[in-house]
């Protein structure tokens, strides 16, 4: 069975750094691209990074520089390094894996407030 599950999301002020992780199982991780996606209240999903598995990574322009996408095959763990966080950075985040099937995670609640 697949699982993805976040973990790492929590409150913290702006400026302020977070490190989420997102434990792979039920599939073959290193051949997957994987990413991180976020939702905030009232609006859309969108893409925060993806990692394919070469290593390539890719990032929009509202994080790039702040966020770093990272996995660790061997643990099949996929990490998200959010540094100089912003109030709107606040989300849920979600890990997702993709390929010729795609895979979400339940999500983590990440909130950026003083």
């Amino acid at each position: 069975q697949v699982q993805l599950v976040e973990s790492g999301g929590g409150l913290v002020q702006p400026g302020g750094s977070l490190r989420l992780s997102c434990a792979a199982s039920g599939f073959t991780f290193r051949i997957y691209t994987m990413g991180w996606y976020r939702q905030a209240p009232g609006k859309q999903r969108e893409l925060v990074a993806t990692i394919t598995s070469g290593g390539n990574t890719n990032y929009p322009d509202s994080v790039k520089g702040r966020f770093t996408i990272s996995r660790d095959n061997a643990k099949n763990t996929v990490y998200l390094q959010m540094n100089s966080l912003k109030p709107e950075d606040t989300a849920v985040y979600y890990c997702n894996a993709a390929r010729t099937n795609t895979y979400w995670g339940q999500g983590t609640q990440v909130t950026v407030s003083s």
